[in-house]
């Protein structure tokens, strides 16, 4: 069981869950920095205006990325600090330009690799007001290829591109559930605006044509000169059928992972989206135009891949309701035997299962043709971490085990089913500002005091890492 000798391993985080800084040096809001001002959109009351503090302290991230041997680092850039309003004729913000060029020169010298994901979920608020943001199917892609043009030119050291992050949860949480920015949902209680029903699907569909839009700009003037690769990260749950013995729940499991990952993957890597979604959605999955589609077709130099836990399935009743999105389905911690999914942790939807990681590889594998793949978010909350004192919350020993669990699924996965994964970015590098659920969910290997002028201290994860890998790559 082993890994390649060239395997990146690492850690991941996000511009508005670490950086902090909103206001300084000409960033503009967003739509988390507003969403976040409506009382009751977020757990504790918080927002992301301190976060980390990460956007001070390069420095001091660096110096803990060293010291865990991170051999690289996926962060992404805060569109709102680069390009303020954010469309293609407003003005570029040069300070913002020139933080990540220098934090990208100081992790190279640190000898860690970057990876930048462009949009991780933090549009410019702007676009947002201006025509209707992720709704836009002209206005959109265009104003992200623009965004993307200027910061592959500002950055030719970098070689890991990633569009978007869990374009999934900006369709789904953003404009079904309205859970997250900019809160769109058919619940009238929770949203004056929104059609959970039908405007989910338009959002899916954009992003995936300004996915193309950025990457056939990265491709075509870029990639000859800068020799780097760009792809996509989608997230997914591995499946289980409640009951194993029903076709309907095998079924059912499957069609979990369609709505859920080939809903985009299946557009970049067959040229269609998933029969299952268009027998349920019909006429409200857009359909792709032929430009549309030469876009996307083809659009991945890697599949990034984030995962956590997995489900038991079982089917619907074949009626689901016009704002379902999971498939007609429910999922449940229990099979139909009494078996467990994994034990409970802070996040009501994350219980630990190994073996779903070395599934969902195996899945995406055979319906892809054995992509490259790079894991780029990975990790686990703990059950009440947020309530320990020091030095108590140090130990979390539940973490290292799910990470030990985890790399070893994907290394039997590689070494004995063939899968090609090429890197694994743990999530987090450290605590950070948990989207709707603010800061009462930590899911760091690296502890942060955010009352203690947001100090760094490595929990027990952190310093087992390196040991995890150690064992299972293979001495160059």
């Amino acid at each position: 069981m082993s890994l390649p000798s060239d395997f990146l391993w690492g850690f991941a985080t996000a511009a508005y869950q670490v950086e902090g800084a909103t206001k300084q040096d000409g960033r503009g809001p967003t739509i988390w920095d507003t969403f976040c001002a409506i009382p009751g959109k977020i757990a504790d009351g918080t927002d992301g205006s301190v976060a980390c503090d990460s956007y001070n302290r390069t420095a001091e991230d660096i110096d803990l990325l060293k010291r865990l041997g991170s051999k690289c680092y996926r962060f992404s850039l805060s569109w709102a600090r680069i390009i303020p309003l954010g469309g293609r004729n407003d003005p570029v913000n040069q300070a913002g330009i020139d933080h990540y060029v220098k934090f990208v020169d100081d992790l190279l010298e640190a000898g860690i690799v970057p990876f930048i994901t462009l949009l991780h979920w933090d549009v410019p608020d702007e676009l947002d007001k201006r025509y209707g943001g992720l709704l836009n199917r002209q206005e959109f892609p265009l104003d992200f290829e623009n965004y993307a043009r200027v910061v592959y030119k500002a950055l030719p050291k970098c070689k890991n591109w990633i569009t978007f992050n869990e374009p999934w949860c900006s369709s789904i949480l953003g404009y079904s559930t309205g859970f997250f920015a900019p809160g769109h949902t058919s619940n009238r209680a929770k949203s004056a605006i929104g059609d959970s029903s039908r405007e989910p699907w338009i959002v899916g569909h954009n992003l995936l044509l300004a996915h193309g839009r950025a990457v056939k700009v990265y491709r075509e003037e870029f990639k000859p000169t800068d020799k780097g690769q760009i792809g996509v990260t989608l997230n997914g749950d591995y499946t289980y059928p409640w009951d194993p013995e029903d076709p309907r729940d095998v079924e059912a499991a499957n069609r979990k992972i369609e709505f859920a990952i080939s809903w985009f993957a299946d557009p970049i890597y067959l040229g269609k989206y998933p029969d299952s979604m268009r027998k349920q959605l019909g006429d409200r999955l857009p359909e792709f135009t032929p430009e549309e589609l030469a876009l996307v077709k083809g659009s991945n130099d890697f599949y990034g891949m984030n995962h956590y836990t997995a489900d038991y399935v079982k089917h619907g009743d074949g009626n689901p309701a016009p704002e379902d999105f999971l498939g007609d389905l429910t999922t449940h911690a229990y099979s139909k035997s009494g078996e467990c999914i994994g034990a409970e942790t802070q996040s009501f939807w994350l219980r630990p299962n190994p073996e779903g990681f070395r599934g969902l590889l195996n899945w995406l594998s055979k319906r892809y043709g054995y992509p490259a793949i790079y894991v780029t978010e990975n990790g686990t909350s703990i059950k009440g971490e947020n309530d320990l004192k020091e030095p108590d919350i140090l130990e979390d020993v539940f973490r290292y085990e799910y990470f030990r669990d985890y790399v070893n699924a994907m290394a039997k996965a590689v070494s004995e089913d063939g899968c090609d994964v090429r890197g694994y970015m743990a999530w987090s590098l450290m605590d950070n500002f948990e989207w709707a659920e603010g800061y009462e969910t930590r899911f760091g290997v690296t502890y942060v005091n955010y009352v203690d002028g947001q100090q760094r201290k490595e929990k027990y994860s952190a310093k087992k890492m390196k040991e995890i890998f150690d064992a299972v790559i293979e001495k160059s």
